[in-house]
């Protein structure tokens, strides 16, 4: 086996045992060896008691837990030396709790959900639900790899990106308003809660070899389990989520959800320059004027309503790019031709969807809401 220089002492115990192994049976004692740099402090120095820079395990389970200290040892590249300090795993434990707090929402949002009977068919799926499961395939097999070749710190990486960044930050951001204003039984929100069943299942499995008492416990509130009556239907014994090529985006559709989320990226900037200037407090508030030219004009118009819902406003109005009067315009540097104004969107809040809406008080027998939000409500799909 390739043993790491520093472990020579740990390398002629398994010396030993591999001649004498091969010696009385004709094969190594081990399928494989895994070797580990040396623990150090956050600034890379050999810990030493009499220095006072040695971070105990059972120190860092009493304040942060064990699981905290199982995901710093798989967010090290233990290839090199690995480092600890309070200050890293403050960082782990800032991880950790993105990680639980994603999975906290989706389950959350699924304590009404019938996987088997309630379930959305893929073909059924939206456009931006094909996207988010396309991400979750692509983490799936970036995991599943990592597994295979020992490379856990990936695994961190690769949870802590997806938890923070594909699904918080972008799609549960987005889904809010169709979880939380579609009919209950309405199709938009079940075909909402069936991505999120899969993605949750699916992460749940995938770290359970890392964050076990998290998974476990996540899983357990999922399929609604009583440990001590069902002893065998524990998340343990289950199998990691196989590859597939159904949730895989074509190339022409993967180039077109980049381009999507980099215009949404544009007009975030737009919308915290505005909330910066107070001219609006929440996104929600907004109506966002936008101006391009050429092909990217062609390609934000066949686009619109995709734009429109996920960039989170309640108007997104195409404007000719002197057509802005006084407002400021946000020049993107992204995007070349892309020019973007803010300012509060007409009409009042609806109370039920948080939009602004010239509609709200249209309807008498539901004075404070939109019109959208009274059609749910007049709807048998929300029983």
């Amino acid at each position: 086996p390739r043993l790491h220089e520093k472990s020579r002492g740990l390398g002629d115990v398994y010396k030993r045992q591999l001649l004498a192994s091969v010696g009385t049976r004709g094969s190594a004692p081990y399928k494989g060896v895994l070797t580990h740099g040396y623990v150090v402090d956050g600034q890379g120095k050999k810990m030493s008691k009499s220095v006072g820079n040695v971070v105990a395990p059972q120190e860092v389970i009493e304040k942060y837990g064990a699981e905290i200290l199982r995901l710093w040892v798989a967010s090290e590249d233990y290839r090199d030396d690995i480092k600890v300090s309070d200050e890293i795993l403050k960082q782990v434990s800032d991880a950790y709790r993105k990680i639980r707090n994603t999975i906290r929402y989706m389950l959350g949002n699924l304590s009404d959900f019938d996987y088997e009977t309630q379930a959305v068919p893929y073909e059924r799926l939206e456009d931006l639900d094909r996207w988010a499961l396309s991400k979750y395939e692509a983490l799936k097999q970036k995991i599943l790899n990592s597994y295979e070749n020992y490379e856990f710190h990936s695994i961190f990486q690769g949870l802590n990106y997806f938890s923070g960044t594909t699904m918080s930050a972008f799609y549960l951001d987005i889904l809010k308003d169709r979880l939380y204003t579609s009919g209950t039984n309405s199709s938009l929100r079940r075909a909402a809660q069936t991505v999120l069943y899969e993605i949750l299942v699916g992460m749940l499995k995938l770290m359970s070899p890392i964050l076990c008492f998290t998974a476990a416990e996540a899983w357990d509130s999922l399929k609604k389990r009583d440990q001590k009556a069902d002893l065998t239907g524990g998340i343990f014994f289950e199998d990691f989520p196989e590859p597939t090529s159904l949730y895989g985006l074509d190339p022409a559709s993967e180039a077109r959800w980049n381009r999507l989320v980099s215009v949404r990226s544009e007009v975030t900037k737009a919308l915290e320059n505005a909330r910066a200037e107070k001219v609006i407090g929440h996104p929600l508030e907004a109506e966002v004027l936008v101006s391009a030219e050429g092909e990217l004009k062609d390609f934000l118009l066949s686009q619109w309503e995709v734009v429109k819902e996920i960039s989170i406003v309640s108007e997104l109005t195409h404007v000719d790019k002197d057509q802005f009067g006084d407002l400021a315009v946000y020049d993107s540097d992204e995007l070349e031709g892309l020019q973007i104004a803010v300012k509060p969107a007409l009409g009042d809040k609806c109370e039920r969807c948080w939009t602004r809406s010239v509609t709200v008080g249209k309807n008498a027998e539901h004075p404070q809401i939109c019109n959208r939000c009274s059609t749910v409500l007049d709807s048998p799909e929300l029983q």
